[in-house]
């Protein structure tokens, strides 16, 4: 045991050792979290409580895995296995799925992933003959998702005077009535998306006492990772199951709270003193992860923050290198930045691309920078790209796995009714669609029995609907003695899936053959791997399970290590890096115009800076550009009001960086660019401007889209006069200056 804690700091020992109530560790930013949540519970181990008495629960699989793999570690993989621990989705899929029955559901029920519910929505709005630009199917799901998270039933939004106002005022007045019915869609289905795990493990705790008190009773000891990012849902959950013994320990970073956009509610952490009143803070100051001028830089700006647990990070790292500050004249020109001190930084400090990020508030930003990196040719990686189960021909297999595994699956029999095409229209799924509702029951049900529920199709569609029944049928026989990987081979022959793939020679059908064979490759292991370790749980069911539960932070795992990494802020939190640039630090993009002028909104913003920089373990870079390009034109920007929160002592302000006061731009240059169309039409016989006229070799000009640069040649040719600039960022560039717009600055 001693040996155990010795492992650990004085704080983290602290918070380790404490069990006999309620504890809250604020884990500041690289102070070692993850290593105290998995020391507590193999301490819980060590002092006899046994494993299936812990409920641990993370945000993501693979922070579930590394934890369990630690405790394995520490107490061995016997105890480690018996241990409920995993994803908030995943363990309560996997008690909703023992008591089904009390909440109306069957124990086989499917898992609606986002973009199947995304997908039902927008079929439920074609029925009611709704507008679709109005009643965007995302927008519409997003709002269902939001109150599923606050646990609004159909009902209580119906009766909400609030929302429904709000709707009103959104010109989507029947959102109740789309929310009731996809609902009750759902529910016919056999089905729950993932928002439903949460809310219906709430409703089944608030309505069957007994099921509480036995869950409360096995759940001795209640650990959960990340509590900043916990919704209503989530911390209900928690309040309930820890509710009578109070043995529960939350970790988290008020600092690091930046997903209330998913529903996410701070206040779930900073007061959670309220909902335990005997609860015991610890606090893990101490960063292991970045410098000194990175952590002080980085408490300087969250320190402005009002809603805080405050505390005082510190490092006992090297001093390291301030935090740069970088100007560009335009997007075009900072993405050149970027990459050519990626080049640099690379060559002359023996540095990985793996060891650099490139971390953007918007997904849109990353374009430029991936161009830049080409031109360096610079291998990069956008992290939480498409992952291999979004991709559709993946998509369609694991359709037919849902219906067989679930019969009752509307979303998966809509998908692969007329997959690979065998003559089942649009029409006739209507019309198999129209008698479902009409008699409540399931598409498949239909299927099952055409006459007793009057099915109106002619004899050929109804042969071609039997022989699709047959071999659905002849699948969920197949399940019942097959396991996942013999069932997945038998339905790719089948079904003609492998040899429609096979016969396809494009590149696009090649790289489709080589998923499907992938996925054939991953059933393998999961099946292989299960046996070794002697879990019996290998039917097509169980590997749904697994595939189902998969989240957006655990995409890119298996990426190429050698290459720079692209991602927003958002999906760095919780990874780090030695060097990270911060880019498109400017007012209405890093604050976003959404969140600024809301005080809660600014106070997540500057948190997500906060996050952004402590990814950085050696070196931090922001940068910022002067002007940029959106919406056709482009637009004059100004510094983030976040570069002024932080302690001047820390940063490195270029010498051509404008001061944070914005002054120093040239009279009246970057207004008129404002004024300057882009997509102007092309005119050869534009007259020379006067700077043009004027610009000879050896003038330094600056452009506004490659910056700073020095005219080394003047060139006419008929009626064209050209000149060549070697930019400090872009190189060598050729103008045609009748077209060019630049400023003389010397």
């Amino acid at each position: 045991m001693e040996q155990l804690l010795n492992q650990l700091n004085s704080k983290q020992r602290e918070a380790v050792e404490f069990c006999d109530g309620p504890s809250l560790i604020i884990a500041g930013a690289g102070s070692g979290k993850t290593r105290v949540l998995t020391y507590k519970i193999a301490y819980l181990l060590e002092q006899g409580l046994p494993p299936y008495y812990i409920l641990a629960l993370t945000f993501t699989n693979k922070a579930a895995r590394e934890m369990k793999s630690r405790i394995a570690d520490l107490v061995g993989e016997k105890k480690a296995r018996q241990l409920w621990m995993g994803t908030f989705h995943s363990i309560f899929s996997r008690i909703l799925r023992n008591e089904a029955e009390k909440i109306g559901f069957t124990s086989n029920f499917t898992i609606f992933d986002s973009s199947d519910s995304t997908n039902l929505i927008r079929l439920i709005i074609k029925e009611m003959q709704l507008d679709d630009k109005i009643y965007k199917p995302g927008g519409v799901h997003n709002q269902i998702s939001r109150a599923k998270n606050g646990l609004v039933t159909p009902g209580m939004y119906a009766q909400n005077k609030e929302i429904i106002e709000y709707d009103r005022a959104s010109k989507r007045p029947r959102l109740s009535e789309i929310y009731q019915r996809y609902q009750n869609r759902l529910k016919a289905a056999n089905s729950m998306d993932f928002d439903d795990l949460l809310m219906y493990t709430n409703i089944l705790l608030r309505d069957n006492p007994d099921v509480l008190e036995n869950y409360r009773n096995r759940f001795q000891f209640v650990l959960v990772d990340e509590y900043q990012d916990t919704n209503f849902a989530q911390h209900l959950i928690v309040k309930q199951l820890a509710g009578l013994h109070h043995r529960v320990c939350v970790v988290g970073d008020d600092a690091q709270s930046i997903y209330s956009f998913r529903g996410a509610n701070i206040d779930n952490i900073l007061k959670f003193k309220s909902t335990f009143p005997q609860t015991q803070i610890f606090k893990l100051e101490q960063n292991y992860r970045s410098t000194k001028n990175i952590v002080n830089a980085a408490n300087s700006l969250i320190k402005k923050n009002k809603e805080q647990i405050f505390k005082d990070v510190f490092s006992e790292n090297e001093e390291g290198d301030k935090i740069e500050v970088l100007s560009a004249f335009s997007d075009f020109e900072e993405g050149l930045i970027v990459a050519n001190k990626i080049a640099r930084m690379r060559y002359e400090g023996h540095a990985g691309f793996s060891d650099f990020a490139i971390l953007y508030r918007t997904n849109a930003q990353s374009r430029i920078f991936e161009e830049s990196l080409r031109k360096k040719n610079i291998p990069y990686i956008i992290y939480g790209g498409l992952s291999f189960y979004q991709r559709k021909e993946i998509k369609d297999i694991i359709s037919y796995f849902r219906l067989i595994v679930n019969p009752g699956d509307e979303e998966a029999f809509r998908r692969i009714v007329n997959y690979p095409a065998r003559g089942i229209g649009d029409v006739t799924v209507g019309k198999i669609s129209e008698s479902a509702r009409l008699h409540n029951v399931s598409l498949w049900q239909v299927l099952s029995s055409p006459l007793q529920y009057n099915l109106d199709v002619n004899s050929g569609t109804a042969k071609r609907l039997a022989l699709f029944h047959e071999l659905i049928d002849g699948f969920i026989a197949a399940n019942e003695i097959q396991d996942a990987c013999e069932l997945a081979q038998t339905v790719l022959k089948s079904t003609g899936i492998v040899k429609e793939a096979y016969e396809d020679l494009t590149p696009e059908g090649m790289s489709r053959a080589q998923n499907i064979q992938e996925l054939l490759n991953a059933i393998n292991v999961f099946v292989s791997e299960r046996q070794e370790q002697g879990d019996e749980n290998i039917r097509l069911a169980d590997f749904l399970s697994e595939v189902s539960l998969l989240t957006d932070q655990d995409m890119g795992d298996d990426a190429d290590n050698e290459r720079v990494t692209l991602m927003t802020v958002h999906s760095a939190k919780g990874l780090e890096f030695n060097h990270v640039f911060v880019v498109g630090m400017e007012e209405g993009l890093f604050p976003s115009d959404m969140a600024k002028f809301e005080p809660r909104g600014l106070e997540e913003e500057r948190r997500l800076f906060y996050v952004a920089i402590t990814r950085a373990k050696k070196t931090c870079t922001i940068t910022f550009a002067k002007s940029r390009f959106r919406n056709g034109t482009t637009n004059i920007t100004r510094e983030s009001q976040f570069l002024k929160d932080i302690d001047s002592r820390f940063l490195l302000m270029e010498q051509n960086t404008l001061p944070l006061s914005g002054r120093g731009t040239p009279d009246g240059f970057w207004e008129s660019l404002r004024r300057t169309p882009v997509n102007r039409p092309v005119n050869t016989s534009l007259p020379l401007s006067e700077e043009a006229e004027q610009l000879k070799e050896g003038n330094v000009i600056e452009h506004e889209r490659f910056g700073r640069g020095v005219v080394t040649a003047i060139e006419q040719s008929g009626g064209d006069k050209r000149a060549f600039v070697e930019f400090d960022s872009a190189g060598q560039k050729q103008l045609l200056l009748k077209f060019a717009k630049f400023k003389i600055v010397e």
